[in-house]
Order: structure tokens, then sequence, then C-alpha cells
């Protein structure tokens, strides 16, 4: 049986993809230090004898006993809310925590699969962003601990690609999903589920006119665990390409829900925020053969059952 280390493996991405890799016939050891983790969201794992979870911050050096074939590497606040409150943190996570992760990839022989983000594109001019796109981050800016950390753990994940030929792949992963974030997660879905819930008003920051392209959680960790098997390095783009403007999801929501709440505008939390986020897939379609198959009807569906369950 393969044997598989998550890191941030109590957190959002972290347990849907252990949730993946134990139905795939894994032995799965999530790894956590529960900053923004909860183990709420592996509580029905935990009788499972193929399943491990070890609290342990992995900016400091670690390791795992026995053998291990795979490493995913999903640790990191991951939400503005959490990276503008913990900003040394992020950084430390995404540089020192990759490296050390890296580190025990290579002592092990495992292949290493890293979660990036769209957030490398930065504040784009170039749209629908594709993997060639370099950025354009503001290295200066708040929203930089979150981005300069995933850019830098992709340029050590492909430093140890190149000197060690260690099996490593990159997964740029765009706006995700679905049961198991958190209430006070800070970013729109959560926000807007529980403003609609709740009888408040949905707050839409800016003009509304931002756009922003959302994949149901289901299909991205298909998405990753597709491009972990396979013999591509990356990176790669999964998302949804289809993009909605947050006027049009913030009025989704309200159907969704049968909300009769109001909409309301506030002024931009910071003056990088992206205007537009859409991903090119066509290197996920052509050489993973994976494409997102949950509608957004569908995908908040469930999302706001789980809600309703938390809020209540």
């Amino acid at each position: 049986m393969a044997r598989a280390i998550i890191t941030g493996g109590a957190g959002f991405l972290g347990s849907h993809l252990s949730d993946r890799l134990l139905a795939e016939g894994y032995d799965v050891v999530a790894v956590d230090n529960l900053i923004t983790g909860n183990t709420d969201n592996i509580a029905h794992l935990a009788s499972n004898p193929h399943f491990q979870f070890i609290e342990q911050d992995i900016i400091q050096p670690y390791t795992v006993d026995g053998p291990v074939d795979a490493i995913y590497h999903f640790a990191s606040p991951a939400s503005p809310v959490d990276y503008l409150e913990l900003p040394l943190e992020t950084l430390l996570v995404g540089s020192v925590g990759t490296h050390n992760t890296l580190e025990l990839a290579k002592a092990k022989g495992a292949r290493f699969l890293v979660a990036s983000t769209s957030e490398v594109y930065g504040d784009p001019t170039v749209h629908p962003q594709t993997e060639e796109y370099w950025g354009n981050v503001n290295p200066n800016g708040t929203r930089a601990v979150y981005d300069e950390a995933k850019r830098y753990a992709e340029a050590v994940t492909f430093a140890y690609r190149r000197l060690y030929n260690l099996d490593a792949k990159i997964v740029r992963i765009f706006n995700t999903y679905g049961p198991r974030m958190r209430v006070k997660d800070g970013r729109v879905v959560p926000a807007f589920i529980s403003q609609a819930l709740r009888g408040e008003p949905l707050t839409v920051f800016g003009s509304g006119t931002q756009t922003r392209s959302f994949c149901f959680v289901s299909d991205l960790i298909d998405g990753i665990y597709k491009l972990s098997v396979s013999d591509q390095s990356g990176p790669i783009n999964v998302g949804n390409p289809t993009e909605r403007t947050m006027i049009q999801f913030a009025h989704e929501i309200l159907k969704a829900t049968g909300s009769k709440s109001e909409i309301t505008y506030l002024p931009l939390p910071t003056a990088d925020d992206p205007k537009q986020r859409n991903p090119d897939i066509t290197k996920a379609r052509t050489l993973l053969g994976w494409e997102p198959k949950v509608s957004l009807e569908e995908g908040l569906g469930s999302t706001i059952e789980y809600f309703r369950t938390k809020l209540d």
C-alpha cells in the first residue's frame, strides 16, 4: 500500500485530499500545526486504520517514521484574513516549510507536489492566465506575504528537481469552494453564504466588477490527484474557467439561498486586489485529461447546506 504525507492535512483542501487518497488505497499521514486547520475536518477519519494525524509545525525540521511514497505540501494560511494576521508565519511556511518538506521528500525518495496558487499571477495583465505568464505581483503590498511565499515555493521546488532529480510537481490552484470552509474564512464564498443565511447585507468590495472563477472542491482534488500520478511536472493551472463578476456571484448566492438580503458596497481592503482572475486550463485538459464537472448550482447546494449546519 502506498503511503502519502499531506502537510496542512487538517485544512479545507488537505482534508478533502486525505479523503481522496484514502479512497485510492493510500495510507495517509496528515501533518498540521492547526494554526488555520481544524481537527473537525478530519474527525470522520479518526477511526480509519489507514489514517494518522500528527500535530507539527513544519517551519521546524521534521520527519515521519517509515517509508513515504508521496508528499503533498498544502500547509499555508490561504485567505487574506489569515495571511494579513499571520504575515511572518505565511512567509516562513512558504519558504522554510517548503524547504523542510522538500528535504523530507529527498530523504524518503518520495514524489513531491506543492500547492501553489493563482496569486502568483498577482493583479494580472494577461487574461485568462496561462502558466507561461510571469505575473504582476506587488512585492511590497500587504498581499505579498502570500504571493511571494508561493512564488518562492515554486522556485525552490524546481531547484530541488534540477539539483537532485526529485520528482517534484507544481499545481496552481484557483478559487475553490465547498464544505469544510470556515465561516469566518474571509473569502467571498463563505462570506456571502453566511451573510445571506443570516439575512445580513452581502458586502461587495470595490465596484463589484472584479471577476473570479469558482471551482468545486471535488473537481479541484481530482485535478490535483491526476497531476500527482502523471508524468507532468507543471506548473499546471487547476480551476474552473467560468468567470463571474462579484455582483453576478452575489445575486447567484441570493438565489441559491432564497435570501432577501441586500447588497452593500465597501472600499477594497487592499490596493492590489486582483481585478480579474480566470485560469487557462488548456494544459490540464490536454495533459491530464481533466476539466471541472460540477456545476455552480450543484456545488453551491452542498456548500450552503454545510454552512446551514455550522450556523445552526
